[in-house]
């Protein structure tokens, strides 16, 4: 459904180190800068990139707006929220835990990159 997704950053190397840290928990490799505004996160499933607003305005995060990046476990999880937190993330939504709801059984961390921009990571459980 996605080809990518593009968040506009406030500081951009500051947005990049926290990047290349979070997505590293989760397999993906540190960002590729293109023109000297952007960097470009690639993996089999999709592309993720940080930007300068193209129009010279302040970058905002979504008020409402979450980006969920996949984890294989629950380790994983934890270890993107502690990474986050440890390179400019702050957090919201509550401590990493298991969540009950219509989709079952998931095990989610939520934080705030640099820019104010709402991520989580998820596990899904599997079903017995």
């Amino acid at each position: 459904m996605f080809s990518h997704i593009m968040l506009g950053a406030t500081d951009l190397e500051a947005s990049r180190k926290f990047y290349d840290a979070v997505l590293a928990t989760v397999g993906v490799k540190p960002g590729v800068i293109h023109e000297d505004r952007r960097y470009f996160y690639r993996s089999p499933t999709g592309v993720f990139s940080i930007t300068k607003p193209i129009d010279g305005n302040p970058a905002t995060a979504a008020n409402g707006g979450t980006i969920g990046f996949a984890a294989k476990s629950v380790e994983e999880v934890n270890h993107f929220h502690a990474t986050g937190l440890a390179n400019g993330g702050t957090e919201c939504e509550g401590l990493p835990g298991f969540r009950e709801g219509p989709a079952g059984t998931l095990y989610i961390a939520w934080l705030r990159d640099p820019s104010g921009n709402k991520l989580c990571s998820m596990y899904r459980q599997p079903k017995a």
